[in-house]
Protein backbone atom coordinates (compact mmCIF):
# COMPACT_ATOMS: atom_id res chain seq x y z
CA UNK A 1 0.00 0.00 0.00
CA UNK A 2 2.92 2.26 -0.43
CA UNK A 3 4.04 4.65 -3.13
CA UNK A 4 2.19 4.84 -6.41
CA UNK A 5 0.33 1.58 -5.83
CA UNK A 6 -1.19 2.93 -2.64
CA UNK A 7 -2.12 6.17 -4.38
CA UNK A 8 -3.86 4.28 -7.19
CA UNK A 9 -5.85 2.21 -4.71
CA UNK A 10 -6.85 5.33 -2.77
CA UNK A 11 -8.04 6.99 -5.98
CA UNK A 12 -10.07 3.91 -6.89
CA UNK A 13 -11.50 3.89 -3.39
CA UNK A 14 -12.92 7.39 -3.57
CA UNK A 15 -14.02 7.01 -7.19
CA UNK A 16 -11.55 9.47 -8.65
CA UNK A 17 -9.63 7.15 -10.94
CA UNK A 18 -12.45 7.01 -13.46
CA UNK A 19 -12.71 10.81 -13.56
CA UNK A 20 -9.06 11.59 -14.21
CA UNK A 21 -9.73 13.08 -17.69
CA UNK A 22 -11.86 15.75 -15.97
CA UNK A 23 -9.14 16.89 -13.57
CA UNK A 24 -7.22 19.10 -16.07
CA UNK A 25 -10.50 20.72 -17.16
CA UNK A 26 -11.50 21.46 -13.55
CA UNK A 27 -8.05 22.90 -12.85
CA UNK A 28 -8.28 25.18 -15.90
CA UNK A 29 -11.72 26.41 -14.84
CA UNK A 30 -10.46 27.23 -11.34
CA UNK A 31 -7.51 29.18 -12.75
CA UNK A 32 -9.77 31.16 -15.08
CA UNK A 33 -12.46 31.81 -12.47
CA UNK A 34 -10.94 35.11 -11.13
CA UNK A 35 -10.80 36.50 -14.67
CA UNK A 36 -14.38 35.41 -15.27
CA UNK A 37 -15.30 37.46 -12.18
CA UNK A 38 -13.56 40.49 -13.70
CA UNK A 39 -15.45 39.95 -16.97
CA UNK A 40 -18.72 39.67 -15.02
CA UNK A 41 -18.03 43.02 -13.31
CA UNK A 42 -17.43 44.65 -16.69
CA UNK A 43 -20.71 43.25 -18.01
CA UNK A 44 -22.56 44.44 -14.90
CA UNK A 45 -21.04 47.91 -15.18
CA UNK A 46 -22.24 48.15 -18.80
CA UNK A 47 -25.75 46.98 -17.93
CA UNK A 48 -26.49 48.91 -14.72
CA UNK A 49 -27.50 52.56 -14.24
CA UNK A 50 -24.83 55.17 -13.65
CA UNK A 51 -25.77 55.53 -9.98
CA UNK A 52 -25.05 51.80 -9.37
CA UNK A 53 -21.31 51.26 -8.97
CA UNK A 54 -20.01 47.70 -9.21
CA UNK A 55 -16.30 48.55 -9.39
CA UNK A 56 -15.59 47.49 -5.75
CA UNK A 57 -16.55 43.93 -6.75
CA UNK A 58 -13.23 43.73 -8.62
CA UNK A 59 -11.50 43.09 -5.30
CA UNK A 60 -13.16 39.68 -5.29
CA UNK A 61 -10.99 38.53 -8.20
CA UNK A 62 -7.54 38.63 -6.51
CA UNK A 63 -9.09 37.19 -3.34
CA UNK A 64 -10.41 34.27 -5.35
CA UNK A 65 -7.08 33.95 -7.15
CA UNK A 66 -5.38 33.42 -3.80
CA UNK A 67 -7.57 30.35 -3.33
CA UNK A 68 -7.34 28.89 -6.83
CA UNK A 69 -3.81 29.72 -8.01
CA UNK A 70 -0.85 27.52 -7.15
CA UNK A 71 1.89 30.15 -7.61
CA UNK A 72 2.35 33.57 -5.93
CA UNK A 73 2.35 35.33 -9.30
CA UNK A 74 -1.30 34.33 -9.81
CA UNK A 75 -2.80 36.89 -7.38
CA UNK A 76 -0.37 39.56 -8.67
CA UNK A 77 -1.45 39.04 -12.28
CA UNK A 78 -5.12 38.96 -11.32
CA UNK A 79 -4.73 42.08 -9.17
CA UNK A 80 -2.98 43.94 -12.00
CA UNK A 81 -5.77 43.05 -14.44
CA UNK A 82 -8.41 44.07 -11.87
CA UNK A 83 -6.61 47.38 -11.29
CA UNK A 84 -6.48 48.16 -15.02
CA UNK A 85 -10.16 47.33 -15.40
CA UNK A 86 -10.93 49.58 -12.42
CA UNK A 87 -9.11 52.49 -14.12
CA UNK A 88 -10.94 51.75 -17.37
CA UNK A 89 -14.32 51.79 -15.63
CA UNK A 90 -13.44 55.05 -13.87
CA UNK A 91 -12.51 56.59 -17.23
CA UNK A 92 -15.89 55.48 -18.63
CA UNK A 93 -17.82 57.07 -15.75
CA UNK A 94 -18.04 54.20 -13.22
CA UNK A 95 -17.63 55.75 -9.77
CA UNK A 96 -17.59 59.36 -11.03
CA UNK A 97 -18.29 62.03 -8.46
CA UNK A 98 -16.04 61.13 -5.53
CA UNK A 99 -13.04 59.14 -4.46
CA UNK A 100 -14.62 55.77 -5.09
CA UNK A 101 -12.24 54.78 -7.94
CA UNK A 102 -9.30 55.35 -5.58
CA UNK A 103 -10.98 53.30 -2.85
CA UNK A 104 -11.56 50.52 -5.39
CA UNK A 105 -7.92 50.59 -6.46
CA UNK A 106 -6.76 50.56 -2.84
CA UNK A 107 -9.09 47.62 -2.08
CA UNK A 108 -7.78 45.68 -5.07
CA UNK A 109 -4.18 46.39 -4.03
CA UNK A 110 -4.72 45.36 -0.40
CA UNK A 111 -6.60 42.20 -1.32
CA UNK A 112 -3.93 41.35 -3.92
CA UNK A 113 -1.13 41.63 -1.37
CA UNK A 114 -3.11 39.61 1.17
CA UNK A 115 -3.77 36.87 -1.41
CA UNK A 116 -0.10 36.89 -2.45
CA UNK A 117 0.99 36.41 1.16
CA UNK A 118 -1.67 33.72 1.61
CA UNK A 119 -0.29 31.74 -1.33
CA UNK A 120 3.22 31.99 0.15
CA UNK A 121 1.98 30.74 3.53
CA UNK A 122 0.05 27.90 1.88
CA UNK A 123 3.08 26.84 -0.16
CA UNK A 124 5.24 26.80 2.96
CA UNK A 125 2.65 24.71 4.80
CA UNK A 126 2.44 22.30 1.86
CA UNK A 127 6.22 21.89 1.90
CA UNK A 128 6.10 21.21 5.64
CA UNK A 129 3.32 18.64 5.19
CA UNK A 130 5.28 16.97 2.40
CA UNK A 131 8.35 16.74 4.62
CA UNK A 132 6.27 15.28 7.44
CA UNK A 133 4.72 12.83 4.99
CA UNK A 134 8.17 11.75 3.81
CA UNK A 135 9.29 11.17 7.40
CA UNK A 136 6.07 9.24 8.09
CA UNK A 137 6.64 7.06 5.03
CA UNK A 138 10.19 6.35 6.17
CA UNK A 139 8.90 5.49 9.66
CA UNK A 140 6.29 3.22 8.12
CA UNK A 141 8.95 1.38 6.13
CA UNK A 142 10.80 0.71 9.40
CA UNK A 143 7.73 -0.13 11.48
CA UNK A 144 5.77 -1.99 8.80
CA UNK A 145 8.19 -3.04 6.06
CA UNK A 146 7.02 -4.39 2.74
CA UNK A 147 5.71 -7.95 3.10
CA UNK A 148 6.77 -10.35 0.29
CA UNK A 149 3.90 -11.35 -1.98
CA UNK A 150 4.85 -15.01 -1.70
CA UNK A 151 6.47 -16.85 1.18
CA UNK A 152 6.72 -20.63 1.09
CA UNK A 153 3.19 -22.01 0.61
CA UNK A 154 1.58 -18.61 1.23
CA UNK A 155 0.51 -15.83 -1.08
CA UNK A 156 0.33 -12.70 1.04
CA UNK A 157 -1.63 -9.46 0.63
CA UNK A 158 -1.82 -6.51 3.03
CA UNK A 159 -3.95 -3.39 3.34
CA UNK A 160 -3.33 -0.73 5.96
CA UNK A 161 -4.99 2.62 6.57
CA UNK A 162 -4.16 4.86 9.53
CA UNK A 163 -6.93 6.91 11.14
CA UNK A 164 -4.77 10.03 10.72
CA UNK A 165 -4.52 10.10 6.94
CA UNK A 166 -1.36 12.22 6.81
CA UNK A 167 0.36 10.13 9.46
CA UNK A 168 0.38 6.93 7.35
CA UNK A 169 1.09 4.92 10.52
CA UNK A 170 -0.92 4.20 13.63
CA UNK A 171 -1.53 1.64 16.33
CA UNK A 172 -2.27 -1.37 14.13
CA UNK A 173 0.57 -3.78 13.45
CA UNK A 174 1.29 -6.82 11.30
CA UNK A 175 4.23 -8.94 10.24
CA UNK A 176 4.94 -12.12 8.28
CA UNK A 177 8.31 -13.82 8.83
CA UNK A 178 9.95 -17.12 7.84
CA UNK A 179 11.51 -18.92 10.81
CA UNK A 180 13.20 -22.28 11.49
CA UNK A 181 9.82 -23.45 12.81
CA UNK A 182 7.79 -22.39 9.77
CA UNK A 183 6.18 -19.16 8.67
CA UNK A 184 4.79 -17.05 11.48
CA UNK A 185 2.32 -14.20 11.22
CA UNK A 186 1.26 -11.53 13.70
CA UNK A 187 -1.50 -8.94 13.55
CA UNK A 188 -2.48 -6.71 16.43
CA UNK A 189 -4.14 -3.53 17.58
CA UNK A 190 -2.82 -1.16 20.23
CA UNK A 191 -5.44 0.47 22.44
CA UNK A 192 -5.56 4.16 21.62
CA UNK A 193 -4.08 6.37 18.90
CA UNK A 194 -1.28 8.83 18.41
CA UNK A 195 2.45 8.58 19.02
CA UNK A 196 2.02 6.43 22.13
CA UNK A 197 0.22 3.77 20.11
CA UNK A 198 2.88 3.93 17.39
CA UNK A 199 5.67 3.46 19.94
CA UNK A 200 3.89 0.49 21.50
CA UNK A 201 3.27 -1.09 18.09
CA UNK A 202 6.95 -0.68 17.24
CA UNK A 203 7.97 -2.33 20.52
CA UNK A 204 5.64 -5.31 19.98
CA UNK A 205 6.81 -5.82 16.40
CA UNK A 206 10.46 -5.64 17.41
CA UNK A 207 9.88 -8.25 20.12
CA UNK A 208 7.92 -10.47 17.72
CA UNK A 209 10.62 -10.44 15.06
CA UNK A 210 13.12 -11.67 17.63
CA UNK A 211 10.89 -14.15 19.48
CA UNK A 212 9.47 -15.71 16.31
CA UNK A 213 12.95 -16.94 15.37
CA UNK A 214 13.83 -18.25 18.82
CA UNK A 215 10.71 -19.74 20.40
CA UNK A 216 9.67 -23.22 19.33
CA UNK A 217 5.91 -22.67 19.74
CA UNK A 218 3.39 -19.83 19.63
CA UNK A 219 2.77 -19.75 23.42
CA UNK A 220 6.48 -19.12 23.86
CA UNK A 221 6.31 -16.23 21.39
CA UNK A 222 3.27 -14.75 23.15
CA UNK A 223 4.93 -14.97 26.56
CA UNK A 224 8.04 -13.22 25.23
CA UNK A 225 5.87 -10.44 23.81
CA UNK A 226 3.96 -10.13 27.08
CA UNK A 227 7.17 -9.82 29.10
CA UNK A 228 8.59 -7.25 26.69
CA UNK A 229 5.40 -5.17 26.82
CA UNK A 230 5.25 -5.35 30.62
CA UNK A 231 8.78 -3.93 30.85
CA UNK A 232 7.90 -1.13 28.47
CA UNK A 233 4.54 -0.11 29.90
CA UNK A 234 5.15 -0.38 33.62
CA UNK A 235 2.53 -0.99 36.28
CA UNK A 236 0.59 2.26 35.94
CA UNK A 237 0.12 2.24 32.16
CA UNK A 238 -3.38 1.24 31.03
CA UNK A 239 -2.34 0.48 27.46
CA UNK A 240 -2.79 -3.03 26.05
CA UNK A 241 -2.49 -4.84 22.73
CA UNK A 242 -4.87 -7.36 21.18
CA UNK A 243 -2.92 -9.83 19.08
CA UNK A 244 -3.22 -12.92 16.90
CA UNK A 245 -0.30 -15.21 16.16
CA UNK A 246 -0.38 -17.72 13.32
CA UNK A 247 2.11 -20.51 12.74
CA UNK A 248 2.46 -22.66 9.62
CA UNK A 249 4.63 -25.59 10.76
CA UNK A 250 6.84 -27.33 8.22
CA UNK A 251 5.47 -30.48 6.56
CA UNK A 252 1.95 -30.08 7.91
CA UNK A 253 -1.10 -28.87 6.00
CA UNK A 254 -2.39 -26.89 8.95
CA UNK A 255 -2.19 -23.57 10.75
CA UNK A 256 -1.81 -22.91 14.47
CA UNK A 257 -3.77 -19.96 15.85
CA UNK A 258 -3.14 -18.23 19.18
CA UNK A 259 -5.59 -15.43 19.90
CA UNK A 260 -4.91 -12.86 22.62
CA UNK A 261 -8.17 -10.92 22.78
CA UNK A 262 -8.25 -10.05 19.07
CA UNK A 263 -11.16 -10.45 16.59
CA UNK A 264 -11.10 -14.03 15.31
CA UNK A 265 -9.54 -14.56 11.87
CA UNK A 266 -11.75 -15.89 9.08
CA UNK A 267 -11.07 -19.09 7.19
CA UNK A 268 -12.38 -18.46 3.67
CA UNK A 269 -13.17 -21.71 1.93
CA UNK A 270 -15.30 -21.47 -1.21
CA UNK A 271 -18.36 -19.34 -0.50
CA UNK A 272 -18.10 -19.74 3.27
CA UNK A 273 -16.35 -17.72 5.97
CA UNK A 274 -15.65 -19.56 9.21
CA UNK A 275 -14.39 -17.63 12.23
CA UNK A 276 -11.50 -19.41 13.95
CA UNK A 277 -12.57 -18.78 17.54
CA UNK A 278 -10.03 -19.70 20.23
CA UNK A 279 -10.61 -22.83 22.36
CA UNK A 280 -10.57 -20.62 25.47
CA UNK A 281 -10.30 -16.86 25.97
CA UNK A 282 -6.85 -15.35 26.42
CA UNK A 283 -6.42 -11.74 27.57
CA UNK A 284 -4.63 -9.13 25.45
CA UNK A 285 -0.99 -8.34 26.05
CA UNK A 286 -0.57 -5.90 28.91
CA UNK A 287 -3.63 -6.99 30.89
CA UNK A 288 -2.13 -10.01 32.67
CA UNK A 289 1.28 -11.61 32.67
CA UNK A 290 0.87 -14.36 30.06
CA UNK A 291 3.84 -16.23 31.53
CA UNK A 292 1.54 -17.38 34.31
CA UNK A 293 -1.24 -18.63 32.04
CA UNK A 294 -1.91 -21.65 29.88
CA UNK A 295 -2.23 -20.39 26.33
CA UNK A 296 -4.52 -22.53 24.15
CA UNK A 297 -3.55 -23.03 20.51
CA UNK A 298 -6.11 -23.90 17.84
CA UNK A 299 -4.82 -26.16 15.04
CA UNK A 300 -6.84 -26.00 11.82
CA UNK A 301 -6.29 -28.32 8.81
CA UNK A 302 -5.93 -26.46 5.53
CA UNK A 303 -6.89 -27.34 1.97
CA UNK A 304 -5.35 -26.03 -1.21
CA UNK A 305 -6.44 -22.43 -1.94
CA UNK A 306 -7.86 -21.88 1.54
CA UNK A 307 -7.59 -18.26 2.56
CA UNK A 308 -7.08 -16.78 6.01
CA UNK A 309 -8.24 -13.20 6.54
CA UNK A 310 -6.79 -11.38 9.53
CA UNK A 311 -8.05 -7.89 10.35
CA UNK A 312 -8.27 -5.26 13.08
CA UNK A 313 -11.39 -3.83 14.67
CA UNK A 314 -11.22 -0.76 12.43
CA UNK A 315 -12.77 -3.01 9.75
CA UNK A 316 -15.55 -4.73 11.67
CA UNK A 317 -16.43 -1.63 13.72
CA UNK A 318 -16.80 0.59 10.65
CA UNK A 319 -20.40 1.87 10.77
CA UNK A 320 -22.69 3.25 8.10
CA UNK A 321 -25.11 6.16 8.50
CA UNK A 322 -27.63 3.85 10.19
CA UNK A 323 -25.06 2.77 12.79
CA UNK A 324 -24.69 -0.75 11.37
CA UNK A 325 -21.29 -2.45 11.62
CA UNK A 326 -19.59 -3.69 8.49
CA UNK A 327 -20.63 -7.36 8.00
CA UNK A 328 -17.18 -8.74 7.17
CA UNK A 329 -18.04 -12.49 7.40
CA UNK A 330 -20.82 -11.97 4.84
CA UNK A 331 -18.74 -9.84 2.46
CA UNK A 332 -15.35 -11.56 2.69
CA UNK A 333 -15.85 -14.72 0.55
CA UNK A 334 -15.39 -14.40 -3.20
CA UNK A 335 -14.03 -16.28 -6.21
CA UNK A 336 -11.56 -13.64 -7.37
CA UNK A 337 -8.27 -15.12 -8.62
CA UNK A 338 -5.79 -13.23 -6.43
CA UNK A 339 -5.46 -11.92 -2.89
CA UNK A 340 -4.85 -8.39 -4.17
CA UNK A 341 -8.16 -8.40 -6.06
CA UNK A 342 -10.00 -9.57 -2.96
CA UNK A 343 -8.37 -6.94 -0.76
CA UNK A 344 -9.12 -4.20 -3.31
CA UNK A 345 -12.76 -5.26 -3.32
CA UNK A 346 -13.01 -5.40 0.47
CA UNK A 347 -11.28 -2.03 0.92
CA UNK A 348 -13.66 -0.35 -1.51
CA UNK A 349 -16.64 -2.15 0.03
CA UNK A 350 -15.79 -0.92 3.54
CA UNK A 351 -15.45 2.64 2.22
CA UNK A 352 -18.84 2.44 0.49
CA UNK A 353 -20.42 1.05 3.65
CA UNK A 354 -19.10 3.90 5.78
CA UNK A 355 -19.49 6.70 3.24
CA UNK A 356 -16.62 8.75 4.70
CA UNK A 357 -12.96 8.24 5.71
CA UNK A 358 -12.51 5.63 8.43
CA UNK A 359 -12.22 7.00 11.95
CA UNK A 360 -9.98 4.21 13.25
CA UNK A 361 -6.81 2.47 12.14
CA UNK A 362 -7.68 -0.47 9.90
CA UNK A 363 -5.53 -3.34 8.67
CA UNK A 364 -6.17 -6.53 6.73
CA UNK A 365 -3.80 -9.40 5.97
CA UNK A 366 -4.98 -12.07 3.52
CA UNK A 367 -3.07 -15.35 3.23
CA UNK A 368 -3.77 -17.90 0.51
CA UNK A 369 -2.45 -21.40 1.20
CA UNK A 370 -0.97 -23.45 -1.61
CA UNK A 371 0.92 -26.48 -0.27
CA UNK A 372 4.45 -27.23 -1.35
CA UNK A 373 4.89 -30.74 -2.78
CA UNK A 374 8.18 -32.60 -2.53
CA UNK A 375 9.14 -34.63 -5.61
CA UNK A 376 12.12 -36.96 -5.60
CA UNK A 377 14.11 -37.96 -8.66
CA UNK A 378 16.59 -40.70 -7.76
CA UNK A 379 18.77 -39.55 -4.86
CA UNK A 380 18.02 -35.88 -5.50
CA UNK A 381 14.88 -34.07 -4.53
CA UNK A 382 13.37 -30.72 -5.27
CA UNK A 383 10.51 -28.80 -3.64
CA UNK A 384 8.03 -27.51 -6.16
CA UNK A 385 5.00 -25.36 -5.56
CA UNK A 386 1.85 -27.26 -6.47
Amino acid sequence: MRGTAKTRRALRLVGVAGDRPLLPVIGLILRLLPFLVILAVVVLAAGTPENVHVGPLLAVAPAMSGLTQTAPRGPLITGAVAGLVSLMLAALGEGRGGGEPYVTLLSVALVTMTAWLGVHVRMRQERTIEEVRSVAEAAQEVLLPQVPQTMGPLTVGVRYRAAAAEARIGGDLYEVVPTPFGIRVAIGDVRGKGLGAVRTAAAVLSAFREAAYEEQDLPGVARRLSASLERRLGEDDEEFVTLILLGFPHDTDSVDVLNCGHPAPLLLRGAHARPLDPPAPTPPLGILDLRRLELPVLRVPLLRDDRLLLYTDGIIEARNAAGEFYPLPDRAPDALPGVEDTLDRLEADVQRHVGHPLQDDAAMVLLQYRPVVARHDGLRGARLTA
